[in-house]
């Protein structure tokens, strides 16, 4: 395989490795009169400053010392502790030793391609998926299968018949508020899909990194606690709960696999910061996260409301988008035959940003897709940036 970059010393699998269009596209709304839909972030006056700031000077007081050593690779264990009991209260059984603390989730997914992932093995993804598990996967140049998303989740009998024909090795997922869609897995969706892959020699990969920003509907257990402990592996994150710069992230797993992942760590950086990780030990131990959490369910679950009233207002009838019980995105769908990048280039002009949906697809479909972020904006932003983009949605459906 050929690499399109023209430096000679780049290893030919970052020829399989497409830049991430989210972070390309995050360059174009650092013009301040851009109202950007297109980043997924969380919405910085929820941060818990403060506390965060209290905490930090606890550790640095009291255990300096450990707090800028060295540490383990696993991590700090009253952190993996406090996830262990946080599983519990949701009816999942993890033991602490099971956790490996992690540089965000984003490491989990790094790791996970380089301890489980072979060159030309296929790993199943939902479609659309992750940008994010997609960018990390194809360092290990998989061959990608998908399975389409419905409005509750996969669509079994395709999944199915992927499980069969592609014997993916891994098959990775986000059950809860997707991102990009914001589609959420049923029960029933669930406990079907758990019935296939303890059926399969596929490993399955749950990323949960929105699941505590439910502000609507009702919350279903995880689809890894219904596999075995080496059948499966959870992702989870403090960065939509807590802070996003902390990169402060998770994983689950059981003995037969836990010990690939740690080994992969000890490569990659040793350990996740010490001093980080005691912050927000201790950011835990001293506040009430639940009633933090609140706060950011309240927020995003208006956010959410008015988005949802203006494009109800404002878009034209053929324009479609789905309704999140949860999460940070909402996902829009033009007729067929319409070209979201091109309709980006008229949003930009008119100073509103999205994310357009085809780089979240890796059969090169999606052209008529889209993804907007509700979580970091105001109710007048949202507003108004809704009204430019249905502006510029009607001109370019008329000409389309």
């Amino acid at each position: 395989m050929t690499t399109s970059h023209t430096t000679p010393w780049a290893a030919s699998r970052l020829a399989a490795v497409r830049p991430s269009f989210i972070r390309e596209i995050l360059k174009v709304t650092e013009d301040p009169t851009v109202i950007s839909f297109a980043g997924g972030l969380p919405n910085p006056d929820l941060f818990p400053l403060q506390a965060i700031e209290e905490a930090a000077a606890r550790v640095l007081r009291d255990e300096g010392t450990q707090a800028l050593q060295y540490s383990t690779t696993e991590g700090f264990l009253p952190l993996r502790e406090w996830i262990a009991a946080r599983y519990a209260r949701r009816g999942v059984t993890v033991h602490p030793d099971d956790i490996l603390i992690t540089t965000g989730s984003q490491q989990g997914l790094d790791l996970i391609g380089k301890c489980f992932i072979d060159t030309g093995e296929a790993v199943m993804l939902e479609r659309p998926g992750y940008l994010g598990a997609i960018q990390a996967f194809a360092f290990m140049e998989p061959r990608f299968c998908t399975v389409p998303l419905e409005d509750d989740g996969p669509d079994i009998d395709a999944m199915a018949a992927t499980l069969g024909s592609d014997a993916p090795t891994v098959f990775y997922a986000v059950p809860n508020f997707q991102n990009p869609s914001g589609v959420t897995w049923s029960g029933e969706k669930r406990a079907a899909a758990a019935k296939l892959l303890e059926g399969s020699q596929t490993l399955f990969v749950e990323d949960d990194p929105y699941g505590e920003l439910r502000f609507s509907g009702t919350s279903h257990p995880p689809v890894g606690s219904m596999l075995a402990p080496d059948r499966r592996i959870m992702l989870g994150s403090f960065s939509k709960v807590a802070s996003p710069g902390m990169r402060v992230g998770w994983l689950v797993a059981g003995p037969a696999l836990r010990g690939h992942l740690v080994t992969a760590k000890q490569a990659a950086d040793l350990h996740t910061s010490t001093l980080t990780q005691r912050i927000l030990a201790r950011f835990l131990a001293d506040n009430d996260l639940d009633s933090h959490i609140a706060k950011i369910r309240e927020a995003y679950g208006h956010h959410a409301k008015v988005m949802i009233q203006a494009m109800e207002q404002y878009f034209p009838d053929d324009v479609k988008f789905t309704r999140p019980e949860g999460g940070m995105f909402l996902w829009v769908t033009l007729p067929q035959g319409c070209s979201c990048m091109d309709l980006f280039e008229k949003a930009i002009e008119a100073k509103v940003a999205f994310v357009p949906g085809a780089p979240f697809y890796v059969d090169g479909s999606g052209g008529n897709t889209l993804r907007v972020n509700f979580s970091n904006a105001n109710e007048a932003m949202i507003e108004e940036g809704v009204r430019r983009l249905a502006g510029c949605l009607e001109s370019y459906l008329a000409a389309c």
